[in-house]
């Protein structure tokens, strides 16, 4: 059992990059990926945790790309240092940290309780984002929960929302190619297409350089999944899977299993391996 997806408090996540190694030894895992957002920042520390646990490790990130759904590329076997696409992480780590500054202002300017530095402490110093502003809303009480915290002024089109850039998804598969990643499309159902358009959808991708698709996801019914293995398999991509595991900010989704039936195999990543540049 592998889990080719999870964050920590690099960027999104409430546990240590540390932790996630030590979660997925305890789940029973093979090898896992720390996939934080727009960056590499917890690659150091969750690697040199699974070389004292004998798990494999994968350095990854997870990348938005711009679509009226929501697009996210999973980015693996890119380790910090210099490269295209490590270069343009550092430059997008600048600009979250403008927006959460804008986000933070705006969420003040509605009269809420928190401000800049208490998110980067919920954030542990580093790779702030809403998730963490929800829990400094929830523990002030200006919100039931995390997720109350994101549908009443998180979200997209509430009062503390602001838009954050993306990279066109031939731009950062490119970058990603030229580091020595392999890139997958995560989460496909999250872009909120038919049957029809979510065929095309890949098909587009796949010729962009796209190389598997996130069948196997940590919330996703056995149907859907096997369908998106059928997807992948359609179009020559590699169907691998994750947990999406966000620690306490997606309480759900634990590493290894996601939900509680997650399984994805081993050879997976062996796969994955072979088609890397």
């Amino acid at each position: 059992m592998i889990d080719l997806h999870t964050h920590s408090t690099a960027s999104d996540g409430s546990d240590q990059p540390a932790r996630i190694a030590e979660m997925a030894a305890q789940a029973g895992c093979t090898a896992f990926a720390l996939t934080d957002h727009d960056g590499l920042d917890g690659i150091f520390s969750a690697g040199a945790r699974a070389a004292e646990l004998s798990v494999r490790f994968v350095p990854g990130c997870e990348i938005s790309c711009p679509h009226p759904g929501t697009l996210h590329l999973l980015v693996y076997f890119v380790e910090p240092g210099e490269g295209p696409l490590q270069d343009e992480l550092i430059r997008l780590q600048q600009i979250r940290d403008l927006r959460n500054r804008e986000l933070v202002a705006r969420l003040a300017g509605t009269g809420l309780p928190v401000t800049y530095e208490e998110v980067q402490a919920e954030a542990g110093g580093t790779g702030a984002g809403r998730p963490h502003m929800a829990a400094v809303l929830v523990r002030k009480g200006a919100a039931s929960s995390v997720q109350d915290a994101f549908d009443r002024y998180l979200a997209k089109g509430r009062p503390g929302y602001v838009e954050k850039e993306r990279l066109p998804v031939d731009h950062a598969v490119r970058l990603a190619q030229a580091s020595g990643g392999v890139v997958v499309l995560a989460h496909p159902l999250s872009l909120n297409l038919t049957s029809k358009a979510l065929e095309a959808e890949v098909e587009g991708l796949a010729a962009a350089g796209v190389q598997g698709v996130e069948a196997l996801y940590g919330r996703y019914s056995p149907q859907d999944r096997a369908g998106l293995a059928e997807l992948a398999a359609r179009h020559g991509l590699v169907a691998t899977g994750g947990s999406d595991h966000h620690g306490a900010y997606k309480p759900d989704l634990a590493v290894g299993v996601g939900t509680g039936d997650l399984d994805v195999p081993d050879d997976i990543l062996d796969r994955l391996t072979d088609r890397r540049p």
